[in-house]
């Protein structure tokens, strides 16, 4: 076995770069629902275009990757504090990634009517 590393670039790296891209998927998102915000005090209409720009098609789904992003990043995020403050995580880092990616398939599949209900009215009808 090589030493210094734990993953060894198998699932416990790529868990750590989709650790570290739902990341920065996620501040961006906040970087960008700050600034929509605070365009209400610059400009009203502007802020309402830009809030009617949020209720198409191409947008709910870009909503079910936000929701996809936070979760997935959420539930690994607990398997990393399992892996490191647990003395037997290393042993089961594996394990404990594929019950995440398997609640995280459960969940997202739970949250597809919730998150594109909309999306469908608004391309098929009400």
């Amino acid at each position: 076995m090589p030493a210094g590393t734990l993953y060894r670039g198998r699932e416990g790296m790529w868990s750590w770069v989709a650790h570290r891209v739902t990341g920065v998927l996620i501040f961006f998102f906040l970087f960008v629902h700050v600034l929509d915000t605070a365009l209400v005090r610059v400009s009203p209409e502007a802020y309402d275009d830009v809030v009617a720009t949020y209720k198409t098609p191409i947008v709910a789904l870009l909503e079910y990757g936000l929701v996809a992003a936070i979760l997935f990043h959420a539930l690994n995020g607990l398997r990393v504090i399992a892996v490191d403050f647990w003395s037997k995580g290393p042993r089961f880092q594996k394990q404990m990634l594929w019950s995440v990616v398997s609640i995280w398939i459960v969940l997202m599949a739970g949250a597809v009517y919730p998150v594109l209900n909309h999306a469908y009215l608004e391309l098929f009808g009400k």
